[in-house]
């Protein structure tokens, strides 16, 4: 059974959606009328809520969620290399294009980027342009540059 939570965060209210205890999608910004959400529960969505918030506090860095991404399979190899990346560190979608065996594929990569149905817990905002810019981001630039900052914050903490 699907359900949804609207969590609290520094970037504005998240919608996270579970699938029978998979997170199956976070939405930074409100979802579209026609996504299927499901009924809300906050109960069902405890541990997507406790764990972000843990985050934002800059306390966990890595996630332990039973997730559900989707995608064809280039979107699903896109997400696994982008949840390779290690917290407080950033990759350039042309690296990413390269680990795929295609170095032209950096905006094809882009685009798997911005399709995340799972961004903060698959980290797409760890993925910048090749000069190190800020590009794309579908919670917007100002919350990319605030997640990179947190956890470039929180790493000097450890």
């Amino acid at each position: 059974m699907r359900s949804h939570a609207v969590l609290g965060s520094p970037i504005g209210p998240l919608t996270a959606v579970v699938e029978d205890g998979d997170l199956v999608a976070l939405f930074l910004r409100p979802p579209d009328a026609s996504a299927d959400l499901g009924p809300r529960d906050d109960a069902g969505c405890a541990a997507v809520a406790r764990q972000l918030a843990e985050y934002f506090a800059g306390t966990r860095t890595v996630f332990d969620l039973r997730l559900r991404p989707s995608g064809d399979d280039f979107a699903l190899a896109v997400g696994r290399l982008i949840a390779e990346i290690p917290y407080g560190e950033t990759r350039t979608y042309g690296e990413l294009a390269r680990r795929l065996g295609d170095r032209s594929l950096a905006q094809a990569v882009g685009g798997a980027c911005g399709r995340n149905p799972l961004p903060i817990v698959v980290p797409c905002h760890r993925v910048v342009g090749a000069d190190g810019s800020l590009v794309g981001f579908g919670g917007g630039l100002p919350s990319k540059r605030f997640l990179l900052d947190l956890e470039q914050r929180a790493q000097r903490l450890f």
